[in-house]
């Protein structure tokens, strides 16, 4: 054997090697991307089931967001309503305070004879029970 035929041999045993550790490295990359295609798989198949329960849920809340409206509605009509009565509670209260002191006497007055009124005649009647 000459020197040509063994430094031939050695890269022949030096690429035959290679071809091995290649092969190695190609068949475990081929078990990985297979594995990694089966999570991504599963994933993607929880994902959906996830943004199915995920739109149920939306549907449910937009419901319920409609008849919460209805809800917010009335309230805000009826504090509208109080404000209105307290407004008006309000003018009542500064045009009788407005009214002079005679005026007050005087109103006085008339509320005590028919309070008297009204308490003589529920005596009479308790009288007659």
């Amino acid at each position: 054997m000459t020197v040509g035929e063994i430094s031939l041999l050695i890269f022949a045993l030096a690429f035959l090697l290679l071809v091995v550790c290649l092969s190695i490295f190609l068949l475990r990359l081929t078990r990985s991307v297979s594995i990694l295609t089966t999570d991504i798989d599963t994933i993607a198949r929880s994902s959906n089931e996830v943004l199915a329960n995920t739109n149920i849920l939306l549907d449910d809340v937009n419901e319920k967001m409609a008849t919460l409206d209805v809800t917010v509605q009335a309230v805000a009509d009826l504090s509208e309503t109080v404000s209105d009565l307290n407004d008006s509670a309000r003018k009542t209260a500064s045009n009788f305070s407005g009214l002079g002191t005679l005026s007050k006497a005087g109103a006085s007055f008339a509320l005590t004879r028919v309070f008297n009124v009204f308490s003589k005649k529920n005596k009479k009647n308790k009288k007659e029970n």
